[in-house]
């Protein structure tokens, strides 16, 4: 079983765009630049590879492709033999360093809707010889695994980018077994600002598609099914905006 229907139609030239716009970034990586996601800079909150430490041992391609707003697995907690799913793996960063944690006997997921990225990042895994890692075309509102697939998911500023945030998560909820963990980094936005505020934020950052608040954070991941919701602020992204870690837990099924 996979996930749900596709989007509504006139929702479809917004979601074309943004993968058009990380397909272009990836074809400039794979020329050997540097891509550059979001106007602001690194202490707005767009960190890229400034959110990995030396002690990460990231391949050098992958760290200069990176295009996040913080370091999910400082949260994940990847333990030996599990499986892991990246949500918008990007040039395969945090996929190629989950792989790693979770040793020979684990599995590392990567999702993206560009091919140009999922292209990016085999390339990356094969430079660095990395072979329990599985790349993967789709996307992440229909995420292509069955049910109770994995132990964790991660993602690294992309939720920001859905045009359907609510159906993400249900379907992050869906692939994750019972006990399963979320822990990913995301934009989210102050409680105080007003519509035209955030807007004008999200377009100074360039990297959002729609901030949810902590508060519309937690709701959407209790209506999803997760329990233990925790969305907490890091970095000022400017305007009103914040890089968050975003954390919660799968319940078991009551007996």
């Amino acid at each position: 079983m996979t996930g749900t229907a596709d989007l509504p139609e006139n929702l479809h030239p917004r979601r074309e765009a943004v993968i058009d716009r990380y397909s272009g970034l990836a074809r400039l990586a794979q020329r050997g630049g540097t891509p550059v996601d979001c106007d602001g800079d690194e202490s707005d909150g767009c960190f890229g590879a400034a959110a990995y430490t030396g002690g990460d041992r990231a391949p050098a391609g992958a760290l200069r492709a990176s295009l996040g707003c913080g370091n999910p697995l400082a949260v994940a907690d990847l333990r030996d033999g599990e499986t892991v799913l990246d949500l918008g793996s990007g040039g395969g960063l945090d996929v190629l360093l989950s792989a790693r944690r979770v040793g020979p006997t684990g599995t590392a997921y990567g999702l993206d809707a560009s091919e140009d990225m999922v292209v990016l990042a085999r390339a990356h895994a094969a430079q660095a010889g990395v072979t329990n890692a599985e790349f993967l075309a789709g996307h992440i509102e229909d995420i292509p695994l069955p049910d109770e697939a994995v132990d964790v998911v991660i993602s690294n500023c992309v939720i920001n980018l859905s045009l359907d945030k609510a159906r993400v998560l249900a379907e992050a909820c869906r692939v994750l077994r019972p006990g399963g963990r979320l822990g990913i980094s995301d934009v989210i936005a102050d409680d105080g600002l007003d519509p035209a505020q955030r807007a004008e934020a999200e377009k100074r950052v360039g990297c959002t598609n729609g901030t949810l608040t902590a508060a519309e954070y937690r709701h959407l991941l209790l209506t999803a099914g997760f329990t233990d919701p925790a969305v907490t602020p890091a970095a000022d992204a400017g305007g009103g905006l914040h890089s968050a870690i975003v954390q919660a837990v799968k319940p078991h099924p009551r007996s």
